[in-house]
């Protein structure tokens, strides 16, 4: 019966039908996708949407990733991607170490712990990227790593914070310097809370586009250049 009531099913029915099949779930949004005769639905889960699609009669749903074959576009990527995008302009930029290579004209943010291996991996394929600002902010994950807020505030608090970055990251040298000044690492905790980041690396393009991964130069290039066009 509901599968026959839902024949010309717009939005707000899709949504009512989701809602009664599944009470407990709360729905963001639900957007019909005209070209597929399918409704995607944007289920809240934390910092972390789940997407899944139904068919307009809602006897059949999925989850996974959408691509149109044409362009190969990944049409579930698009909507994470908007439905995660931190604004760039909003990160607190002179809370972060900045690393500026060539004329420094690409931008990228990176919520880095210095003890993270993902972390260091990122760090050695910085090193092969040219004409880019890298800005990175230190985002300690106690629970994981129960010396790196320390590690961070000693990096913070080195007369050269760049330097004291790169020597451990890069080159295994520890900090010396005392992690007692004034430093943002509580400041950026509560930012990373408020976004949702509770990986790293966690890499911002200049769009907003937000990637958790350590990715290798290839895939940083080819996303710059996408977060360029936009």
């Amino acid at each position: 019966m509901l599968a026959s009531a839902l024949c010309h099913a717009d939005e707000a029915s899709v949504r009512k039908a989701f809602s009664a099949r599944f009470p407990k779930s709360s729905v963001e949004s639900v957007t019909r996708l005209p070209d597929l005769n399918l409704y995607e639905i944007v289920i809240a889960r934390g910092d972390e949407p789940i997407i899944v699609y139904t068919d307009e009669e809602f006897r059949f749903m999925f989850q996974g990733s959408l691509v149109e074959t044409k362009t190969m576009t990944d049409i579930t990527e698009k909507t994470r991607n908007r439905l995660t995008a931190i604004d760039f302009e909003s990160l607190p930029l002179d809370r972060a170490i900045k690393k500026v290579k060539g004329n420094g004209a690409r931008k990228i943010a990176v919520f880095s712990d210095p003890d993270c291996p993902f972390c260091k991996r990122v760090e050695q394929e910085f090193e092969k990227l040219n004409d880019v600002t890298i800005y990175i902010f230190l985002y300690p994950l106690e629970q994981l790593h129960p010396k790196a807020p320390e590690r961070a505030r000693a990096i913070w608090c080195s007369p050269n914070r760049l330097k004291a970055w790169d020597d451990y990251m890069l080159r295994g040298t520890s900090p010396t310097a005392k992690g007692d000044c004034n430093n943002p690492v509580g400041e950026l905790a509560e930012l990373g809370r408020k976004k949702g980041i509770n990986g790293t690396p966690t890499l911002v393009f200049s769009d907003g586009t937000r990637i958790a991964a350590a990715l290798n130069v290839s895939q940083l290039e080819a996303q710059l250049a996408n977060s360029a066009g936009k």
